[in-house]
Formats: structure tokens, C-alpha cells, sequence
């Protein structure tokens, strides 16, 4: 269960919470933030739920994003949800790279912010070593993933208590209001689509649920991981607030947690936070990568993507997806030297292409609360009344939350993200047809036609200036 944990930190604490002070200050104060956190830790909390009742109720189902949503809703959205998973994987892992060699630009000028060709041929070369470590088995990574896990979050905790030693009340009280003429509530909406980068990972114990030697491990190790993280990041954003004015916070440079303990304890700070990120970022990268891959392999192997990316070698690593996933991290990488604007495009689109597995995933677990699929029950074949409502509480509200998120994004980005999704049908269709069945159910043509019809609007507004890269 500790190993599945780290999955969930690993892949949760990366570059995001190095970000939170100066993300949230320059948007709310002190009142907006806690108000902030209580709703998206509420929210993404219903989502841990619905993924512990999900490994539970259905402990044959593997890869968890992927599979869920094709138990729920048919072959098609399995496949968009998987692709969706993994090209969201692979823009942020390219995010990873550029985030590190930009830190290090501060040291080394070559690097510049990270799109160099310096930066990009040094990247590279941690990619593919990256890709050498994963091929030695999941087992391998996993354990290097444990202990990065735990490397990278003892430096937030003691961020966190150096904090506190300087603790001051008078100025912790001076930025409780936050922006004046502002209402609180746009100040906390404002701060909402923050948290959906930082959150990004909760799935990760459900996505390597073949590895558990028990299913119940999988949801325990969702919530632990989740609410461990939780912690860390309301911490690491309401101390701040008691060493600096929010001013001086939303003004500080990336990473902004740098800049907050270098007014503790001096320039020594910002090294230590530079270092401290370089951890968390690798392990980070590390988790997402093992995710994307292992998303793939299982659509691969239920037939809904090409063979070769179902191929795995001697040490159960899938090499296949493995391979996919860091060529197409490499070409975005040389695509960074030629780009102003797409990277930062595709940072957000991050966040936007993994919440439609995060609303498919949601919707499939209210769906086996309700009792309209044929999930176990572990205490009986009827759950009781109370748990059962329970259950389909909480699972009404992930699903929702997650559409809302999904809905506060805008349609240009979900637009954006048809224009990654729908080509890929391609491989979908290959697969079906080799396998000799019709790729669409009536319904899924209807899909796809909505799909494409989304991807042309993508394309137009693109020429005509209306959404910019």
C-alpha cells in the first residue's frame, strides 16, 4: 500500500506546489485560499472516493482511467480516455523538462528558460535515461519512485515548519481580505482552475492496480496519498501568507516558494528550494511516465489500440507504450525551440485532457452506486441502505465537480483537446478492424461526428486568429 501511495504523491507533488504561494496570492488572501482549498480538496476528495469504490466494487478492471470508462460507456470512450490520459501525460512531461532546465538556467546561462537547444539536448538525454530506468520493470521504478517520493516531500515539510518559526500574526491577519473591490467569490474562482494542475495524479494508484496484491490496498492508498498531499499544499500556501505581504508573494519569481524561504533564512533558501524542486520534478516525471505507459498497454491489450503498444519484455515493463510515449515527448521537446506561445497552450491543455477521464471515471462510479452495472460488493451481494446512499452522494458530487471543472476550463481549450483526440481515432479504428469488428455503436458515430465537427471548429478559429498559440 506505501508503494501505491508513493504512485499518488509521486505523480501529485511535482512542479505545481512550488508555484502555490505566488499562484495564490495573486489572485486571494488568506480567507479566499482556506475557502479555495476546502472546495477543490472537498471536490477532489469525492473523486478518491469514487476511485476506492471503483477498486473495491470492480477489482477486475485494470489501468483504471481506461478501463473504467470503457466498462461504463463502451469501447470508444475507453479509447478516448486513454488517449486523452496519455497525450495529457506527455504534455506534461514535457512542462517537467522545460521547468528543470529553466531552474538550472539560473545557474547555467546556456539553458536560458529552458528552450534552448542546450536545454533541449539535455532534456533529451534525461528522457531516454529515464526511459532506460522504466525498461527495467515497473518493480525497479517503483522503487525508485518510493524513494524519490519521500526525498522530495521531507524538504516541503521542513519549507513548512521554517515557515512557521516566523510566523507572524500581524501580517498573517493584514492579507486575510485579499484583493480589495474584488468579491471573494471571483478571487476564489480564480484560484480554483489552479488546483487542477496540482491535483493531477490522483489516479495513480488505480492506474497500476495490476500490480496490488489486493484491490482494497488500491482505494486505501488513494485516500492516504491524497489526503497527505492535501495537507502539504493548504500548508504550503497559508504559511506563506504569514511571512510576506500577499504584494510581495504574488510578485516573486518561479519557483515562488523560493523566494518565500530565502526571506527566511537567507539566499541559502532559494538554493535548497531549487534543489528540492529538481527531485520532485524527476519524481514526478517518473510516475506520469509509468502511468501514460501502462494506460496504453491495457487499451492495446483489450483491443482498442495497435498490438505493438501491448508488448512488454522480460521484466513486465511495457515497452511498446514506453516507446510511444517518449518519442512523442521528444518531438515536443524539439517543438519547444521553435515555439512562443504553444508550450504554455499545451501546459493548460493538460489539465483539460485529463478531466475528461476524471469525469468518465466519476459518472462510471456513480453508475455502479446506483447499481446499473455488475460490480462485487466486499461485505455482500446488497450493500446497505445507509452506505449505499453514501456512496451514490459522494459519487454525485465527483461527477459533477469534475464536469464543472471540465465546463470552467472554456470551450477553447476542450476544442483544443478534440484536435489532439479525434485524430488519434485512427488508431482506434486500425485495432477494431484487425480484430475484425465494427469500430461504432450508433451511438459512438454520433460521438465521433460531434468529435470531429468540434476538431474543424478548432482548426477555423485557429486560422482565423479567434484562438491563438
Amino acid at each position: 500500500m506505501l508503494t501505491l501511495s508513493t504512485f499518488v504523491v509521486g505523480s501529485m507533488v511535482g512542479a505545481g506546489v512550488f508555484s502555490l504561494p505566488a499562484g495564490f496570492a495573486s489572485e486571494t488572501g488568506v480567507a479566499g485560499a482556506l475557502v479555495a482549498w476546502a472546495i477543490a480538496g472537498g471536490g477532489m476528495l469525492t473523486l478518491a472516493f469514487a476511485f476506492q469504490l471503483l477498486a473495491v466494487r470492480r477489482p477486475n478492471l485494470d489501468a483504471g482511467v481506461y478501463s473504467y470508462a470503457r466498462a461504463g460507456f463502451g469501447r470508444y470512450l475507453g479509447y478516448v480516455s486513454a488517449f486523452g490520459y496519455w497525450a495529457s501525460a506527455c504534455a506534461g512531461n514535457v512542462f517537467y523538462w522545460v521547468f528543470i532546465m529553466s531552474t538550472l538556467g539560473a545557474v547555467v546561462p546556456g539553458l536560458g528558460a529552458g528552450d534552448t537547444p542546450l536545454a533541449v539536448a539535455l532534456a533529451s538525454i534525461g528522457l531516454w535515461l529515464f526511459s532506460v530506468l522504466i525498461r527495467r520493470g515497473v518493480r525497479v521504478a517503483s522503487a525508485v519512485n518510493r524513494v524519490v517520493s519521500i526525498a522530495k516531500t521531507v524538504p516541503i515539510v521542513l519549507f513548512i515548519v521554517l515557515c512557521l518559526t516566523v510566523f507572524d500574526p500581524a501580517v498573517f491577519a493584514a492579507n486575510w481580505a485579499g484583493t480589495p473591490g474584488i468579491p471573494i467569490w471571483d478571487q476564489i474562482r480564480a484560484t480554483m482552475l489552479v488546483t487542477v494542475f496540482v491535483f493531477i495524479g490522483i489516479e495513480g494508484a488505480s492506474v497500476n492496480s495490476r500490480h496490488a496484491r489486493s484491490r482494497r490496498d488500491v482505494g486505501r492508498a488513494t485516500l492516504l496519498g491524497f489526503l497527505s498531499v492535501l495537507a502539504i499544499f493548504a500548508s504550503v500556501t497559508v504559511v506563506s501568507y504569514g511571512v510576506l505581504p500577499r504584494d510581495e508573494i504574488a510578485a516573486l519569481s518561479e519557483p515562488s516558494l523560493g523566494g518565500v524561504l530565502e526571506a527566511v533564512v537567507g539566499p541559502v533558501g532559494a538554493v535548497f528550494v531549487g534543489v528540492a524542486l529538481i527531485v520532485a520534478v524527476l519524481g514526478a516525471y517518473l510516475s506520469w511516465t509509468l502511468m501514460a505507459a501502462e494506460v496504453l498497454l491495457q487499451a492495446s491489450r483489450s483491443g482498442d489500440l495497435p498490438r505493438f503498444l501491448s508488448r512488454t519484455n522480460a521484466h513486465d515493463a511495457p515497452v511498446g507504450a514506453l516507446t510511444l510515449s517518449t518519442v512523442m515527448v521528444q518531438v515536443l521537446l524539439v517543438v519547444v525551440l521553435f515555439a512562443e506561445n504553444a508550450f504554455d497552450v499545451a501546459l493548460d491543455l493538460t489539465s483539460v485532457l485529463v478531466l475528461i477521464p476524471f469525469v468518465l471515471s466519476a459518472a462510471y462510479a456513480l453508475k455502479v452506486a446506483l447499481g446499473r452495472d455488475g460490480g462485487v460488493d466486499p461485505e455482500g451481494e446488497s450493500p446497505a441502505r445507509r452506505r449505499r446512499m453514501r456512496q451514490i452522494a459522494l459519487t454525485v458530487i465527483a461527477t459533477a465537480y469534475t464536469a464543472f471543472l471540465l465546463y470552467a476550463a472554456g470551450p477553447a481549450y476542450l476544442l483544443l483537446s478534440l484536435l489532439i483526440i479525434v485524430p488519434g481515432s485512427v488508431l482506434y479504428v486500425a485495432a477494431r478492424r484487425r480484430a475484425g469488428e465494427r469500430p461504432f455503436t450508433p451511438v459512438e458515430v454520433v460521438l465521433l461526428v460531434i468529435g470531429i465537427a468540434g476538431a474543424l471548429a478548432a482548426i477555423v478559429l485557429l486560422a482565423t486568429g479567434a484562438i491563438t498559440l
